[in-house]
């Protein structure tokens, strides 16, 4: 996921406020445990930026991700008290358990059979310490249905001084859930002339009920849905869900 697009990845996203979502992180940590967790696992951690951003909060830091692209561009980040692991999200492995698992950026939303998803939650379970917090966010089927639809969208920034284009049409079937992204790349080189590369991604609709069942299968209750970094309480028109769940052993 993300190879064509992976350098550029973090430049295209640069409205999100990696701050901010870690201190919602942060709130989570003082409202449901009695102290904040020493050891972070960050799945499916991309480049790193939240890796980095909790790393630099003093917290001891892992990141997994299934993109040795991705996880090259974190790499070259820097990876001071990081250890950057190349694993599936759905079968990954740790060296012992930690207090907290966050996962960002719809992540769980690209796993698109049930039995994927209960494959990943059982991993995170099986490596949180007891009542340790799982923390990730999921896109809504609201945003599925109003947002990606069959809408197309383009995306202009610049990267080390050189113009970046990226057209996004998407394509969604509401039967499935299935929502399919067709990402067309167009980078400016050296000379002026624009280089294109494509990339295909998707990702599964999921409603709240379903993955509320998911987690309790996995051995985990869902504590709190949230629609923002404030903690506010979702409703029907909210595009991302904030989940809590905690691990039961």
């Amino acid at each position: 996921m993300y190879d064509a697009i992976a350098h550029v990845y973090d430049k295209l996203n640069a409205e999100i406020d990696y701050g901010e979502w870690a201190d919602f992180i942060e709130k989570c940590f003082d409202r449901y445990l009695d102290k904040r967790p020493e050891l972070v696992l960050d799945l499916a951690c991309g480049t790193g930026r939240m890796t980095r951003e909790l790393a630099g909060r003093g917290y001891d830091m892992i990141g997994v991700d299934g993109s040795a692209d991705m996880l090259s561009c974190a790499m070259e980040a820097g990876t001071e008290g990081i250890l950057y692991l190349l694993q599936d999200m759905r079968e990954f492995e740790l060296y012992g358990t930690v207090g907290a698992v966050v996962c960002c950026l719809d992540s769980i939303n690209y796993l698109l059979e049930e039995k994927h998803v209960k494959a990943a939650f059982s991993c995170v379970h099986n490596y949180l310490d007891p009542d340790g917090l799982f923390i990730f966010d999921m896109n809504t089927p609201y945003k599925f249905e109003n947002i990606y639809g069959d809408n197309a969208y383009v995306l202009e920034d610049e990267c080390d001084g050189r113009a970046v284009y990226c057209g996004w049409q998407n394509e969604y079937d509401n039967e499935s859930g299935i929502c399919d992204f067709y990402l067309t790349l167009f980078e400016e080189d050296e000379d002026g002339a624009y280089v294109r590369s494509d990339e295909h991604q998707r990702e599964r609709c999921y409603t709240l009920e379903k993955v509320k069942e998911m987690l309790t299968a996995c051995g985990m209750e869902l504590i709190g849905v949230f629609s923002d970094y404030r903690l506010s309480s979702p409703d029907e028109s909210t595009e991302r869900w904030y989940i809590v769940a905690r691990a039961k052993k």
